[in-house]
């Protein structure tokens, strides 16, 4: 009788053996991975969608018409595009200096209540124009979003803790911040929101210039799109132009040569969380005075951690976040009408899920031996 045990006598018997060997250099269809992981995502949806009896085909088909099909819905999809943007800006700018940045949620949150601060308390009296309302607001929900990336900036660089938990238990204890005003001293009548802001604090619309373009009557864009493309370009100006931007890349790329070039990298993790910070800090200020008009409970349904997945389907790229957070926009506003309802968060999660494999194969490769 064998005493080998079974599981051995299985490994003995298998034909081959798969391993994973780094490549020395990537492959040609690097620059091509965003892509390929995307239709592979889409692919594998269909499939799911399918399993489930759901047609595959008339699903995107309808994403497609009810995203891009007319002026009017794509003006929705712009809309839904924008604070996926700035938050999209925010966690690529950190993670291309290796910071996880997990907080772009927190930090809109306390963007949207910093802009809210300056009508509501009010830190400008009634009746201050939109000229000075809106710069005003913009420059307080950046300012509030900078301090709450500060925090882990500060613990990381100067602590050493890890930056995923801090900005991770971060989300939730700004969430319980907005509520505290909502329900408390900013509620309207008890209800978990606040008065609507005067006009002078909205974002100005497309449709508001109606009466001198007729054809803009029911576009939704507001100046909050635009503020985003600026910022979107500004980033990529600063990495790629400027001496920062060199720093923070060398810093990701190899810290301790940046280390012996002398750099503070302490101060720079501080910096960068700050900026990352204050980005997405405009997500919610684009939100409040763009879009809703007041402070409420639910302002954000999840757009810090779906900019997670664009920065990484732009593979950091200021611009190339525009480009991904406008997909992610038409998903949302389309997938609201698709059955069953998870299937927008079901497409997301496998997009990210793709795009984790595919950075595997771009460092390694795939050997698959005959067994001896």
């Amino acid at each position: 009788m064998s005493t080998v045990p079974p599981h051995r006598r299985a490994l003995a018997r298998r034909p081959f053996s798969i391993r994973l060997e780094r490549r020395l250099e990537p492959p040609r269809w690097a620059p091509l991975t965003a892509v390929i992981a995307v239709a592979f995502a889409l692919v594998v949806s269909a499939v799911i969608l399918a399993l489930v009896g759901g047609d595959p085909v008339r699903s995107y088909l309808h994403i497609l018409r009810a995203a891009f099909g007319s002026v009017g819905v794509i003006s929705d999809t712009l809309v839904k595009a924008t604070p996926l943007i700035f938050a999209g800006l925010a966690c690529a700018l950190a993670f291309r200096m290796r910071l996880w940045n997990i907080g772009a949620e927190g930090q809109l949150l306390l963007g949207a209540w910093g802009a809210s601060a300056v009508v509501l308390f009010p830190i400008l009296p009634p009746g201050t124009p939109a000229i000075v309302v809106i710069p005003a607001m913009i420059v307080a929900g950046f300012a509030c979003g900078a301090l709450w990336g500060v925090i882990p900036g500060v613990l990381r660089g100067y602590l050493g803790v890890n930056e995923i938990i801090v900005t991770l238990m971060l989300n939730y204890i700004a969430f319980l911040w907005i509520q505290y005003w909502v329900f408390g001293p900013w509620s309207e009548g008890g209800f978990q929101l606040s008065r609507p802001f005067p006009e002078e604090a909205w974002l100005p619309r497309l449709t508001d210039f109606a009466d001198a373009i007729p054809a803009l009557g029911g576009l939704t864009v507001h100046l909050g799109f635009i503020l985003a493309l600026v910022a979107a370009l500004v980033v990529w100006l600063v990495l790629k132009r400027t001496r920062w931007g060199y720093v923070i890349r060398l810093i990701g790329d190899s810290p301790e040569a940046a280390r012996y070039a002398g750099i503070d990298i302490r101060r720079n993790i501080v910096l960068v969380f700050a900026v990352s910070g204050g980005l997405a800090g405009l997500a919610g200020v684009s939100e409040v005075a763009g879009v809703v008009h007041r402070l409420q409970d639910r302002i954000s349904p999840g757009y810090g951690f779906t900019a997670i997945i664009i920065a990484y389907l732009a593979r950091f790229h200021p611009l190339g976040v525009v480009v991904a957070a406008i997909l992610f926009g038409a998903l949302i506003l389309a997938g609201r009408e698709i059955q069953p309802s998870g299937v927008p968060a079901m497409i997301q999660g496998i997009i990210l899920f793709s795009l984790i494999a595919s950075d595997v194969l771009v460092r390694y490769r795939v050997r698959i031996r005959q067994a001896a």
